[in-house]
C-alpha cells in the first residue's frame, strides 16, 4: 500500500487570482456603491474627473477621501487638509499591525509588505481577516493583494465611468449610496471581533460620538475614537485583572 502524496503547494498567481474573485463579495460591492455616492458628492463639488480618479487610488480609504474634499470645499489651507486626512488615516495603524503577522511568511520582504500595506483599508482588512486563514500562508500576502488591488481599481475605474451619471440624482439617492459603507463597516467589525473589547469599544465610541457631536463637533470622532477606544482597553485590562485575581 503506498503512502498518500501531499497535494501540490499552489503558484502565488493562483491565490492571487482568488483574491481578485473576492471583487463579488458582500463588502467589496457595498464598497463600490458607495464611491457611487463618493462620485456625486464630488460631481456637486465640481471636482475634475481626472482628480477624483486619482484621489481614488492615491488616497484609497473613502472616510479621508471625503476629509480632503471638505476641506478643499471649506478654503482650508493645504496644510489643513494634509493633516486632517493624515490624522484620519492614523486609524489604518492597528488594522495593519493586525493584519502584517497573519499574512507573513519568514520570506515576505519588508518592501513588499509596505506596498500592499497600502491597499488596508476597512473592507479589505474586514475581508482579509475573515477569510486569510482558509488560505496556507505562503498565499496569504498574493491572496490579500489580489483583492486589495483589485478592489482599488475597480473602484478607479467605476468612479470614472459614474461620475457624469451620477450629477443627476437626487441628493437623498446619493447620501443614501454614500451611508451604506459606516453602517456595514459597524456590523462587519462586530460580526468580526474576536475580543470583548472591542465590543465595549464600538459601544463607548457611538455613545460618545453623539455627545462629542454636540459639544464638540469639529473633533467629535477623533475624541471619541480615543476616548472610547482607552476607557474599553482599560475596562477589559481591570475585568483581567480582576478575574485572575480570583
Amino acid at each position: 500500500m503506498t503512502a498518500e502524496t501531499a497535494p501540490e503547494p499552489q503558484s502565488q498567481m493562483h491565490w492571487f487570482l482568488l483574491g481578485m474573485r473576492g471583487i463579488f463579495s458582500l463588502p467589496a460591492i457595498i464598497l463600490m456603491l458607495s464611491f457611487v455616492g463618493f462620485a456625486a458628492f464630488t460631481a456637486e463639488a465640481k471636482i475634475p474627473v481626472e482628480q477624483v480618479m486619482f484621489m481614488t487610488g492615491m488616497v484609497w480609504a473613502l472616510p479621508a477621501k471625503v476629509i480632503l474634499v471638505g476641506s478643499m470645499l471649506s478654503g482650508a489651507h493645504i496644510a489643513a487638509a494634509f493633516i486632517a486626512v493624515t490624522l484620519s488615516s492614523v486609524r489604518m495603524m492597528p488594522m495593519v499591525a493586525a493584519l502584517i503577522p497573519e499574512i507573513r511568511d519568514r520570506r515576505t520582504p519588508t518592501w513588499l509588505l509596505l506596498i500592499i500595506s497600502h491597499f488596508v483599508a476597512i473592507t479589505a482588512w474586514v475581508f482579509a481577516m475573515e477569510h486569510v486563514r482558509t488560505v496556507p500562508r505562503e498565499g496569504r500576502v498574493a491572496f490579500f493583494a489580489g483583492f486589495g488591488i483589485t478592489l482599488t481599481v475597480a473602484n478607479i475605474i467605476l468612479v470614472g465611468l459614474v461620475y457624469g451619471a451620477v450629477s443627476e440624482f437626487p441628493p437623498i439617492v446619493s447620501g443614501c449610496l454614500f451611508f451604506l459603507t459606516p453602517v456595514y463597516f459597524l456590523t462587519s467589525i462586530w460580526i468580526s471581533a474576536r475580543h470583548r473589547v472591542i465590543y465595549w469599544a464600538l459601544g463607548i465610541g457611538l455613545a460618545l460620538g453623539y455627545v462629542f457631536a454636540v459639544i464638540a463637533p469639529e473633533y467629535d470622532i477623533l475624541l471619541a475614537g480615543v476616548i472610547g477606544g482607552t476607557v474599553a482597553w482599560w475596562g477589559e485590562r481591570w475585568l483581567r485583572q480582576r478575574e485572575a485575581g480570583r
